[in-house]
């Protein structure tokens, strides 16, 4: 088997193990990570850092807004002001990406613990 199987069976046996609260953490980091890319990379880089952020909290507040959604009423109006405040620091000429990654970083940890 080549290293390159290897590695991806690897990463396949991972991602089965994760809880599906760790596999949505796991969004809000790569949404970061390409924060971090942006940061240090183009204009492409950062225009493509916030549409993908924007349309990572336009699905969460889609999910929250949804009222199939499972979690209790409050906490769902919570995460949905978050994810509008979120969202319209997307659509700034010029989004503060520290704020939008903190609250990633802060919402990949809640799902993580």
């Amino acid at each position: 088997m080549s290293n390159f199987a290897t590695q991806a069976a690897g990463v396949a046996a991972y991602r089965q193990r994760r809880t599906p609260k760790q596999s949505e953490a796991e969004v809000f980091a790569q949404a970061n990570r390409a924060i971090a890319a942006a940061n240090a990379g183009s204009e492409l880089d950062h225009a493509r850092a916030v549409a993908d952020n924007r349309r990572l909290w336009t699905a969460v507040h889609a999910s929250v807004a949804d009222p199939s959604n499972a979690l209790p009423q409050e906490l769902r109006g919570q995460i949905a002001g978050v994810a509008l405040v979120v969202i319209r620091e997307c659509n700034n000429p010029a989004p503060d990406l520290a704020f939008v990654a903190s609250i990633n970083e802060q919402f990949a940890a809640g799902l993580w613990s």
